[in-house]
């Protein structure tokens, strides 16, 4: 298992640094301010920082998967839930990567590292209020009718990766940082290591090799934890390093600065509410699908990692137009930040091709690669269904390649709150539908996903209009912070 994680990781850099090299030489962009050249020396260690976040999530649930679909199931289960209780404040400490592109690029480096700081401040106090609203998550679970052994398991995984919420939320700061001074190459280090740790720890922990007895599911937690932190010490150490820290004046930036901090939550809790409201009723989503009973359960979470590590890599990509966008509006050109926002946009489809192709041609092997080791009945019966949802997929992943690099620029210019309200909206509006769809008309769980993905088909729309009206062209982040 391993080695086959390692071939599958060296195999997609290689292909990946190819693919996005031949982009740039497609286009002919060169040094072009705004060009696909000039994003991709961004992008591509975002993608592949991006990609080992994928890989992490995929490897715990592939080494458990080995030992049963519940826990799995129960693996997702509890990691979403985690993630939705931090995700208001990733969201709001995201938006640095903003803030420090236009301070940046206004030509005020100083500040840049006073920003990072404001969101160390933000997510040193968010980790008390993150593990008092932990009762409410094991009342979550219940309120869910989730299957008995997999509640089992999601409450273990859980009580264990929500005291690791911190070291998330810190890493998610620094890394930000580092997008928006354009120093991505330090992030992706520090995915690297992460992931290198945390797949090493999943080999050892959870079936119990070296001396180890198995740990089951909660090795799978442990080893998220820890891989974590060593990716934040790897932030810390270039964070702090001479290069930076007198570049930038960090010695300087450790304080409370209330004009920073004014305009990171302003615009930042727009993002934070969004991603946490949008988690809370995707988590809500994933509960719908679990409790139509383990055979949907184990083929939504095969569904649902497939998706989540074929649209990891577009992160980087959203992640590279911000910073770009935040740049070159703190600089006042927006035209610039227009070029950035269509070359996002071309990169991320013609890496979308490449994953319509997988889902439409070998769907089957896809689903294969979850199979347990020991024969298992509720897996059998959750092929052909998973295999339908792979094959809906290839119907909008060319939109989410639009979606994002839409959003990143949207962010990067400072219009939060629109992309926040009508993302919201959407989402909360598509969970009763799909409520009344599974448990009151009682369709199937592949005619559920359909709906899914017809929304995110009219959610990019919407995105795509507000973008064409241009209001983003006037924002001033740094200027006053109208919308």
């Amino acid at each position: 298992m391993l080695q086959l994680l390692q071939e599958f990781f060296i195999l997609f850099v290689v292909t990946a640094y190819c693919f996005l090299m031949q982009l740039s030489k497609f286009f002919n962009l060169n040094s072009e301010k705004g060009g696909v050249a000039e994003l991709l020396a961004i992008a591509f260690p975002m993608i592949i920082a991006t990609a080992c976040d994928g890989v992490m999530t995929l490897t715990d649930r592939l080494f458990l998967a080995r030992l049963g679909p519940e826990l799995m199931n129960a693996a997702m289960g509890g990691g979403v839930a985690m993630q939705m209780m931090i995700f208001f404040f990733m969201g709001l400490t995201g938006y640095t990567n903003a803030l420090v592109a236009q301070f940046y690029g206004s030509g005020q480096k100083n500040m840049a590292a006073v920003a990072a700081f404001q969101a160390v401040i933000v997510a040193l106090v968010a980790y008390p209020v993150v593990l008092l609203c932990r009762p409410l998550a094991h009342s979550y679970f219940n309120f869910m009718s989730l299957p008995a052994q997999q509640l089992e398991y999601q409450i273990v995984y859980f009580n264990i990766v929500i005291y690791g919420a911190v070291f998330s939320i810190l890493r998610n700061s620094l890394s930000c940082y580092f997008s928006g001074i354009g120093r991505t190459k330090v992030v992706m280090f520090a995915t690297v290591t992460a992931m290198v740790v945390n797949v090493g720890l999943d080999y050892v922990l959870i079936p119990g090799r070296y001396g180890f007895s198995s740990m089951g599911i909660r090795g799978a937690a442990y080893a998220t934890v820890i891989g974590g932190i060593c990716g934040l010490l790897v932030l810390i150490i270039a964070y702090i390093g001479k290069k930076n820290w007198h570049n930038f004046e960090v010695a300087r930036s450790f304080r409370f600065d209330a004009q920073a901090m004014r305009k990171l939550l302003y615009f930042g809790y727009p993002a934070g509410l969004e991603l946490f409201l949008n988690f809370l009723a995707f988590s809500a989503m994933i509960s719908l699908f679990h409790s139509q009973g383990n055979v949907v359960a184990t083929a939504s979470t095969i569904m649902f990692n497939w998706d989540l590590v074929s649209f990891i890599p577009l992160l980087g990509i959203e992640i590279a137009v911000t910073s770009l966008v935040g740049r070159y509006m703190g600089a006042g050109d927006p035209d610039t930040a227009h070029r950035a926002a269509i070359s996002g946009i071309k990169t991320g489809i013609l890496y979308s091709v490449f994953i319509l192709f997988l889902f439409v041609l070998i769907p089957e092997t896809l689903v294969m690669v979850f199979r347990p080791e020991n024969p298992d009945s509720v897996f059998t019966e959750a092929i052909p269904i998973a295999k339908a949802m792979i094959r809906l997929a290839s119907i909008y992943v060319l939109v989410e390649a639009v979606m994002v690099a839409i959003v990143g620029a949207l962010r990067g210019a400072g219009d939060t709150h629109f992309t926040m309200l009508i993302s919201v909206a959407g989402h909360w509006l598509l969970l009763p539908i799909l409520y009344l769809l599974m448990n009151v008309l009682g369709q199937s769980a592949v005619t559920g996903w359909l709906g899914l993905i017809i929304f995110f088909n009219i959610f990019c729309g919407v995105l795509v209009l507000r973008y064409r009206s241009g209001k983003w062209r006037k924002i001033k982040v740094l200027g006053g912070g109208e919308q």
